[in-house]
């Protein structure tokens, strides 16, 4: 076979490989965003060190910042989930509060971890969006969580009843409307304020795009935790639509 006839036998298959290759589908991005306005938890390296390996074992692109500039619609438009990992006080101006409002609006994903309801606390769209907002908290121990959903993605590997050790959130302004997945038993712990219906992670559909949120997440040892991971994976998962 000459050169002629070789190039006329590969071109059509170099041609398939190319589009092939262009037409791949990318793994999503998320963007991890840490700032805090007030109290300050040890544990948000921690939680960016796990995400990062969650994305490197499930096909997502991990980037973390503490820069409320970020927020541009612009940048936002590169990511499919914004996580907001234990954020505290006001750490968005307005112009980002709207950029923020405009990505969830077109079809973005929120992810709320542990703190991100202690803050933005005059932001009612927010509030609405995370779930609720942080009235207080006990001493940390050991506690046991309810299942309610045992389908949804985040907690169908969970236990019933989840035995665990974290800090414990009181809360206030709850959103009816969101999906609760996993509630705390306060006759198991001391210091509970909101009776039976004390929720600590749900989900919903929110202004065009999708909202999860847990409580839990406060302690270092939260973020080498089997099972927490995986209920955590299992909420980015939604929020990015996997």
């Amino acid at each position: 076979m000459n050169t002629k006839q070789i190039l006329k036998t590969t071109l059509p298959l170099l041609l398939l490989i190319t589009i092939l290759f262009a037409f791949k589908k990318k793994d999503p991005s998320v963007l991890v965003f840490s700032k805090t306005g007030a109290f300050r938890h040890g544990s948000i390296p921690y939680g960016i060190k796990a995400i990062k390996q969650l994305g490197l074992e499930n096909h997502f692109l991990v980037d973390a910042t503490e820069d409320s500039l970020a927020f541009t619609n612009e940048n936002l438009s590169k990511y499919k989930t914004v996580i907001f990992l234990c954020t505290t006080g006001n750490v968005l101006g307005e112009e980002q509060q709207k950029v923020l409002e405009n990505y969830i609006q077109k079809g973005g994903g929120f992810v709320g971890v542990h703190a991100a309801t202690d803050c933005e606390y005059d932001w009612a769209w927010y509030v609405k969006m995370v779930g609720g907002s942080f009235l207080s908290h006990p001493r940390q121990q050991m506690a046991k969580l309810i299942v309610t959903d045992k389908k949804f993605i985040a907690t169908k590997h969970l236990p019933d009843v989840w035995e665990r050790k974290d800090e414990w959130y009181n809360f206030k302004n709850l959103n009816p409307d969101v999906h609760v997945l996993l509630k705390i038993d306060e006759t198991s712990y001391e210091g509970g304020k909101n009776g039976d219906n004390h929720p600590m992670s749900w989900y919903h559909s929110y202004d065009g795009g999708r909202a999860f949120y847990t409580e839990l997440g406060h302690t270092n040892e939260s973020y080498s935790e089997p099972l927490f991971l995986q209920h955590l994976l299992g909420g980015i998962k939604y929020a990015l639509k996997k």
